[in-house]
């Protein structure tokens, strides 16, 4: 019987410059070691052994892009798993460092290749209040609606081996948004069409005019009670 090696894993999380790296890493983009180290507030050469000890745990892989080097998080399953760490993290560990570092990042963000944060969660609930997803046996099932094809979300044809909608534990609200490829497609509509940006020179995301329209229209969310930084 093969023993998972939590050890390992145990360790590379342990270090809090290198848990701040994870949750830069957990929006899904690339970063270099200098803009990680920033992150972190070390210096490039302390982040470079930081991420080789992240990529002998399995947890970041690096890819070199002409003359720079990015490092990302190795997979879509290891920000899942540290996004439900992260929801079960004492706070000050985690969600103070992250709306100290980013401002506000909590509001609205990225987990990885989908939607987070209370916007994410408002967004779930309507779904589930308009019978377009089923919460059932600790997982989420897509019924057919029109909306979906205005969410930019293509159902299956049938059923894969992993969930096309998967409950995902947001680490700020302790409440479920949508992950798995419908995540991943309702987060590309809306970067495609414009309905959020992303921040040129910090993590998380903006809600523009036109996705406050798109999901009042769509989903009936009134994001005029949101905060206002949410908005551009």
């Amino acid at each position: 019987m093969i023993t998972p090696r939590f050890d390992i894993l145990g360790q590379a999380i342990s270090d809090a410059s290198r848990t701040q790296m994870l949750c830069e890493l957990m929006e899904g983009r690339a970063y270099t070691n200098k803009e990680l180290a920033a992150a972190a507030g070390v210096t490039p050469q302390t982040a470079s052994a930081h991420l080789r000890l992240l990529q002998n745990a399995g947890l970041v892989v690096a890819e070199k892009r002409g003359r720079c080097v990015y490092h990302r998080l190795a997979g879509a399953e290891v920000a899942h798993a540290l996004e439900q760490l992260a929801a079960i993290a004492p706070a000050d560990s985690l969600h103070r460092a992250q709306q100290r570092k980013a401002g506000g990042l909590a509001q609205l963000r990225s987990c990885y290749d989908h939607l987070a944060g209370p916007l994410a969660v408002a967004m779930t609930r309507a779904l589930l209040d308009r019978g377009m997803l089923v919460e059932a046996h600790g997982a989420f099932r897509a019924e057919p609606a029109a909306q979906w094809l205005k969410l930019g979300v293509v159902l299956p044809e049938r059923p894969g081996r992993q969930p096309f909608a998967r409950p995902c534990l947001d680490w700020t609200e302790r409440k479920l948004h949508v992950a798995g490829p419908m995540g991943r497609q309702i987060l590309d509509h809306a970067l495609g069409s414009g309905w959020v940006k992303r921040h040129r020179h910090k993590r998380g995301l903006m809600l523009t005019a036109p996705g406050r329209v798109a999901l009042e229209q769509i989903l009936g969310l009134q994001c005029g009670t949101l905060a206002e930084a949410w908005a551009v």
